[in-house]
C-alpha cells in the first residue's frame, strides 16, 4: 500500500491525531498498567524503549501503508489517552483489523465508542474498506459489548489461540461490514 495521510478527526470531546515520538512516554504511562493489559495480546511494557520502538514501527508503518494509527487526546488538555489503530490491511479483499487501548483512569466515559465510531467512518471511506475485525479475549466483556454498540457481529470463537504471560486465552472474533455500519447509521 501507499503511504497512508496523516489526518485529524475532531469529535465532541476528543482529537484524533497521528501519534509522533514526543508520545512515547504517555504511551509507555497505558501499554505498562497490568490492569489496562490484561486482556491484551502481550504482556505490559516493562521499559520506555518498548513505547519508543512502538512509535517507531508506527512512523514506519504510516510511511509504508501498513498501519494507521490515530492518537485518542482529550480536546480540553491534548493528554494522549489512548490509540486505536487498523493493520494487516488486505487490499485485495478491502479488509483490515482494528485494535485500541485506552488508558484504564479513563474507562467508562464513552470515549472509546466516541474514538472509534469517528475512526470507523472515517476509514471506512477513505481506505475503501468493506470489512473491519477485531479479537478480543471472551473475558473483556466491556470490549466486546464496545464492539456490539459500533454494529461488529460476534462471528467466531477460537479456543486457545494466545499464550500471555504464560496463561493461554481464547479469542472471539468480531466483523463490521461497510453495508451494516451504513444502514446502522441511515445512510
Amino acid at each position: 500500500m501507499p503511504s497512508l495521510p496523516k489526518i485529524t478527526l475532531s469529535t465532541e470531546r476528543l482529537v484524533l491525531r497521528p501519534i509522533g515520538a514526543d508520545d512515547a512516554p504517555a504511551l509507555y504511562g497505558i501499554y505498562s498498567d497490568p490492569e489496562t493489559m490484561r486482556y491484551w495480546s502481550s504482556p505490559p511494557w516493562e521499559q520506555l524503549a518498548q513505547a519508543e520502538a512502538h512509535v517507531a514501527a508506527t512512523l514506519a508503518g504510516y510511511e509504508d501503508g501498513s498501519i494507521f494509527t490515530l492518537g485518542i487526546t482529550l480536546r480540553d488538555t491534548g493528554e494522549l489517552v489512548g490509540a486505536c489503530r487498523l493493520h494487516h490491511f488486505n487490499p485485495q479483499n478491502r479488509r483490515c483489523e482494528m485494535g485500541y487501548i485506552l488508558s484504564r483512569a479513563h474507562w467508562g466515559k464513552g470515549y472509546m465508542q466516541e474514538a472509534l465510531a469517528a475512526a470507523i467512518g472515517h476509514s471506512l471511506e477513505a481506505f475503501d474498506l468493506h470489512r473491519i475485525e477485531a479479537d478480543v479475549d471472551p473475558r473483556n466483556a466491556g470490549s466486546a459489548a464496545l464492539l456490539k454498540r459500533l454494529h461488529f457481529v460476534h462471528e467466531g470463537h477460537l479456543r486457545q489461540r494466545w499464550i500471555v504471560n504464560g496463561e493461554i486465552c481464547d479469542t472471539d472474533f468480531f466483523g463490521l461490514l461497510r453495508a451494516d455500519w451504513e444502514a446502522a447509521r441511515g445512510e
